[in-house]
């Protein structure tokens, strides 16, 4: 079923020749980034994908927004403080028909959304990372319960749990970091892995597997073949840091740089086909490699844009807990090679330095164990409250919750 799901929206998503995925969660931009000057939007990006209309601004700076909906007939409408545009076209949609907009007061912009049936936006400001140059402003459109779209996707199809893939890191012949006090970072990784594990299968509507159940070696690439037959909607790989000083400490999440992303789009570029078939789920081979390319980075933007939002909201689910001190607040890059699915919102989460002694103490008790399985749950739990994909049991109980509340 998910992979009949997948088949059939990439089959859209190809018809209109775009792509970018679900939606994100609030970003933290610095107060003094928002310097007094109009910023440009440059450019509108909208693209359907697990029942999410996205629609993405590029600006060359970071913007003050606010959005609210109107009824009758359905909008969303946008208002930018300080910005202002050029001519911005935008393809329609089954749910956006189209995009007006006009100068606003005290030098602002309104852009406004016209839809075809209502629809809930959730919106962020997304800062120049890793992968790219620009700010943007994202804008995801999730239809709400009763309206056409959203009954036509979940019509006849039975309802199926979303899939997370807990990957412990290192086992058997491979140790990872040795703690001074002799833990090795395998045995207690294995350990979260498997108190993660056992909270989820409590979940109603989701369902774990793990690339490693024992002490054994799984290779890198073997952990993400397995997220990718299982058709998993996460991977999460799970570590415990270590630097060649003692004083480094706290929990760090990753995801894919855009030196590693560049190099599986190569990759699948190379293979073009059968790789790409696979990504698209479509066959590919009456198109050109240059349309191939811009399917496979398009592809890619969209796994990074949600790998950054799982990301997020694991950093603030950890520093809810309060069980460890955070090493960066930010979502750091590198080109992990468990973070190279394509089409996978994929994090590593550093969960502490076992370098340092009093954290290798911390890594030690199940106290903590327990502690970071559920900061890891309640993030993952977050991420799916607004983006959760259509035709599982946790998209129709939040849209059954919408329809309650209204």
């Amino acid at each position: 079923m998910a992979n009949a799901r997948n088949n059939f929206q990439r089959r859209v998503f190809l018809s209109r020749a775009l792509r970018l995925s679900g939606a994100a969660a609030a970003t933290f931009i610095a107060p003094n980034a928002f310097a007094h000057r109009r910023v440009l939007v440059r450019n509108v990006k909208l693209v359907h994908h697990h029942g999410i209309t996205r629609v993405i601004f590029d600006l060359d700076g970071p913007v003050r927004h606010r959005l609210f909906t109107l009824s009758h007939p359905d909008r969303v409408v946008i208002d930018v403080a300080d910005a202002h545009t050029g001519r911005l076209h935008l393809e329609p949609t089954a749910l956006v028909h189209d995009l007006r907009y006009a100068p606003h007061e005290h030098g602002g912009l309104r852009l406004v959304l016209d839809l075809s049936t209502a629809a809930r936006p959730h919106s962020l400001l997304l800062p120049p990372d890793g992968s790219y140059r620009t700010y943007r402003l994202v804008v995801d459109l999730t239809p709400v319960a009763g309206s056409t779209e959203a009954t036509r996707t979940a019509h006849g199809r039975h309802l199926r749990d979303v899939i997370i893939t807990i990957d412990p890191g290192h086992g058997g012949r491979d140790p990872g970091a040795v703690g001074q006090r002799g833990t090795y970072e395998k045995t207690v990784v294995l350990d979260i892995g498997h108190r993660l594990n056992a909270l989820l299968e409590r979940e109603d509507g989701m369902k774990p597997m793990m690339t490693r159940h024992s002490d054994h070696f799984v290779t890198l690439g073997g952990r993400v073949r397995m997220a990718e037959a299982h058709r998993a909607d996460l991977f999460v790989s799970i570590h415990a840091d270590a630097s060649p000083y003692h004083y480094p400490k706290g929990s760090t999440i990753y995801v894919l740089s855009e030196h590693g992303a560049s190099s599986v789009a190569a990759r699948l570029l190379a293979k073009h086909q059968n790789s790409a078939d696979r990504l698209a789920g479509v066959n590919l081979s009456g198109y050109s490699k240059a349309v191939t390319s811009v399917l496979i980075d398009m592809e890619q933007t969209a796994t990074h844009v949600d790998s950054t939002v799982l990301a997020r909201h694991l950093t603030e689910s950890i520093a809810h807990a309060d069980i460890v001190p955070l090493h960066s607040r930010e979502v750091e890059h590198a080109a992990f090679v468990v973070l190279k699915s394509p089409d996978i919102p994929s994090v590593l989460v550093e969960t502490a330095f076992i370098s340092n002694r009093s954290e290798e103490r911390l890594l030690q008790t199940p106290t903590f164990r327990q502690g970071m399985a559920e900061a890891l749950l309640g993030g993952i739990k977050e991420y799916f409250r607004e983006h959760a994909p259509p035709g599982t049991v946790l998209e129709a109980r939040h849209r059954a919750s919408d329809l309650a509340a209204s």
